[in-house]
């Protein structure tokens, strides 16, 4: 009985560790997906697309209190630690479980969520001041884009019409071109690929790790539960007496 109990013990720290591991890979999912909206926001038509990504920071969260209580009910006979444990695995459960359903209703609207980038686009002005200007410049550079579909997209904004130039934003050279100054008369040395399918490959991305992280969390917990559970059938019951009332 006391080597089956030092096993479970054994198999509960060691799912702790699997816990610990599994909160990361959930925690840096919210996080990328917080991290793109930050630095996007405009061009997203609403903020709810970041709820996933707050249940999944919060899991996360959870996930590493849960395997430190997991360790100290490893370490120490206790039905509080226990209880507490098995109660922070059903929370986390939850926010799993809702973090998943939203993250895929999301991943099958991100286009309709994107709707706000040809605005954004239109109204760019190449002003380092402008904010809309900064955004875009910096997600055609991080993105490796350029417009909205292609870099044709620019020729029919305002910018473009009062610049009397035909050149599209430095922004969108490649970074293997130093002479690169936006001129249409290369374009090779542009990017290719529009902004929008680039930052919905990004999104859905990040989107399907929150749906797929989900996975190895439910399969952790359940060796918990069922650890937990056989450690507390284990544990040896108290002795009770009637006390006499003379």
């Amino acid at each position: 009985m006391i080597v089956a109990r030092r096993t479970l013990k054994i198999i509960l720290r060691i799912a702790c560790q699997f816990l610990w591991a599994v909160a990361l890979v959930v925690g840096l999912s919210g996080f990328y997906l917080l991290l793109n909206y930050s630095q996007r926001s405009l061009f997203f038509s609403h903020s709810y697309i970041i709820i996933p990504a707050i249940l999944a920071l919060s899991s996360a969260a959870v996930l590493l209190v849960s395997g430190a209580i997991g360790c100290l009910a490893s370490r120490k006979t206790s039905a509080f630690l226990q209880g507490l444990f098995v109660y922070l695995l059903v929370v986390v459960l939850c926010l799993e479980g809702t973090a998943s359903v939203l993250a895929y209703y999301n991943s099958g609207k991100v286009d309709s969520e994107l709707s706000a980038i040809s605005a954004v686009f239109q109204n760019y002005t190449g002003s380092s001041q402008d904010p809309r200007s900064r955004s875009v410049d910096a997600t055609q550079q991080e993105l490796q884009c350029c417009g909205v579909q292609s870099y044709r997209d620019w020729l029919a904004t305002p910018w473009f019409n009062r610049s009397r130039e035909i050149r599209v934003p430095q922004s969108c050279c490649k970074s293997t071109f130093l002479s690169c100054n936006g001129t249409l008369e290369q374009p090779s040395e542009l990017y290719a690929d529009g902004c929008q399918v680039k930052l919905k490959e990004a999104i859905q991305f990040v989107l399907s790790l929150i749906i797929w992280s989900s996975l190895p969390v439910v399969l952790v917990e359940i060796v918990g539960f069922v650890t937990m559970a056989l450690m507390m059938k284990e544990q040896p019951l108290r002795e009770y007496h009637i006390l006499d009332r003379d």
